[in-house]
């Protein structure tokens, strides 16, 4: 299942054929339509489609304020004028104008009873009725549970989401760390007319937002006709955002081994890409290892802004339980942060051993 900030990005998914429908609500729905003029209604709604105003139960002057106002406003035909005005005057809003001209209203003072299970409508004259009043029955208590009860609900929605955040980052980091070391020996040890693409490559990535590139991948191609899907998405943009940094990484690990060493390879009869895979880019890897690892941590944090491709990984569940849970809001940053270090302290302690094993060989 896929998860969007907007009713837009989900119509604009069936759009460009990545989804094959929407369900949407019928104002929500007949407003946007003209903006997507390749989409269309397919069958009736599944439900009558509304704008309706809440208030509590006890406030009887307001409610039948907003009563009055609303059936003013249709008597003098400035609700319709207004609907039509937006393109929301649809069978469902007539079907409610024909309630109110019935005079089959509910009545009020029944509806603001304790809690009703319905109401019957009364055929009273509609000038002496007052206006249309829906109740609801309470519902019964809901048991609060205990704040340790909800602390386990959470450890384990932001563990799960925490399995897409670590997936993202073992898939992508490699391709990144390839395509990286690939630009930095071509710059390095390529041609010269390959020099300019690739500096303007590296550039470009790190000039420009992940943000950015992550919404040219998957709202914008599909336009040209490639779609690629959510998960994919996010894999080659991170892979890609971070080949720029990796890049320069290597670029300055390469550069800092003597160019004798190129030259001694050559010598003794091997090829250029044999030096390079034999002597310059391992003596290379050494001393990259803690920046390399540093991006590694990075692009665990990263990957929230995947979050604007529908991925739902760490960042985005705890953004989406602590809309709905404010109350326990330090309780999900804790979870959050304490999953985040979870993931990243044994990358330390793992680039930490292979720093003091390659230290202890050197000195050797």
């Amino acid at each position: 299942m896929a998860s969007y900030d907007g009713v837009t990005d989900a119509m604009r998914e069936v759009e460009t054929g990545k989804l094959d429908a929407t369900l949407q609500d019928t104002p929500i729905a007949s407003f946007y339509a003209k903006d997507f003029p390749k989409l269309r209604f397919v069958g009736e709604a599944v439900a009558p489609g509304y704008y309706v105003i809440y208030a509590r139960k006890g406030d009887r002057d307001l409610i039948e304020a907003f009563n009055t106002a609303f059936v003013a406003l249709y008597r003098n035909g400035e609700l319709e004028r207004i609907y039509k005005n937006y393109g929301m005057w649809n069978a469902d809003q007539a079907e409610l104008a024909a309630i109110i001209d019935s005079g089959k209203f509910y009545g009020l003072a029944a509806a603001l009873t304790e809690a009703p299970a319905a109401v019957e409508p009364t055929n009273a004259d509609a000038s002496t009725v007052a206006p249309a009043v829906v109740s609801v029955a309470a519902p019964p208590p809901v048991e609060e549970k205990s704040k340790l009860e909800n602390a386990g609900d959470y450890a384990r929605l932001l563990g799960a989401a925490s399995l897409m955040t670590v997936f993202l980052s073992l898939v992508s980091f490699p391709l990144a760390i390839a395509i990286g070391l690939s630009v930095a020996v071509g710059r390095l040890y390529g041609p010269a007319w390959l020099k300019l693409p690739l500096t303007a490559y590296v550039e470009f990535l790190r000039g420009t937002p992940l943000m950015l590139q992550l919404y040219f991948i998957f709202y914008f191609l599909p336009e040209l006709g490639i779609i690629i899907p959510a998960i994919p998405t996010a894999i080659i943009g991170l892979a890609i955002n971070y080949s720029a940094y990796e890049s320069e990484i290597y670029r300055a690990g390469l550069q800092a081994i003597p160019s004798g060493q190129m030259e001694a390879a050559l010598s003794l009869g091997m090829s250029r890409p044999q030096a390079l895979q034999r002597i310059i880019v391992p003596q290379a890897f050494r001393i990259v290892i803690p920046p390399v690892v540093n991006d590694f941590i990075a692009m665990f944090k990263d990957t929230s802004v995947c979050s604007v491709v529908t991925i739902v990984e760490l960042t985005k569940q705890f953004s989406v339980l602590s809309r709905n849970n404010v109350s326990d809001l330090v309780v999900l940053m804790g979870f959050t942060g304490l999953f985040y270090l979870m993931m990243s302290y044994p990358m330390s302690l793992v680039a930490r051993k292979i720093e003091n094993k390659l230290g202890n060989e050197a000195r050797t």
